[in-house]
């Protein structure tokens, strides 16, 4: 076994990245205080070749330093809008015909391993790393996603949750 080199990646440039078709999925950023987490969903979202990023609320929007630190770049290549509320940005994704999740540990929520995601268009919603998601945000949504856990934790780093999830999602497409 060899690594690949870069070449070998066969990468899409940003005018290719930007002309390519995406995956019909919207990451909702609910009030998220840490710009490296913020980054790091911009580069997950470039990764999976996503739609669009909707930071909401005190998420922090690029350019900023901290956030170019993890995106590396992704603030370029990945669509984002940002909406004072969260609950106008579900609104919105709602009269679009999205079905929308919050990723979020409640009652009724699904197991991330037996979501059937049969609708085309899909937005996440992440949380603040310390309170998660608003619960007026979650009686917003069409229900809620878990990751299940087994350990002493009860949560993992929001920019963990995000790469579980968002491939999660992509494989019960």
């Amino acid at each position: 076994m060899r690594k690949l080199s870069m070449d070998e990646l066969n990468r899409k440039n940003l005018e290719q990245f930007k002309n390519a078709q995406k995956a019909p999925i919207i990451i909702v950023l609910d009030n998220v205080r840490s710009m490296n987490n913020v980054g790091s969903v911009f580069r997950t979202a470039d990764a999976f070749l996503l739609e669009s990023i909707y930071l909401c609320g005190v998420t922090a929007q690029p350019p900023h330093r901290e956030i170019q630190k993890t995106a590396l770049g992704a603030t370029e290549s990945v669509a984002w809008k940002y909406f004072a509320n969260t609950l106008e940005a579900v609104d919105i994704l709602k009269k679009e015909g999205y079905t929308i999740y919050a990723v979020e540990q409640a009652d009724k929520s699904i197991m991330l391993d037996k979501l059937s995601a049969s609708s085309n268009k899909i937005a996440l919603v992440f949380g603040n790393e310390i309170s998660g998601v608003e619960q007026a945000v979650i009686n917003a949504c069409h229900g809620c996603i878990e990751i299940p856990q087994y350990g002493t934790k009860h949560s993992l780093n929001l920019a963990v949750s995000a790469g579980i999830v968002i491939w999660g999602v992509l494989q019960n497409k």
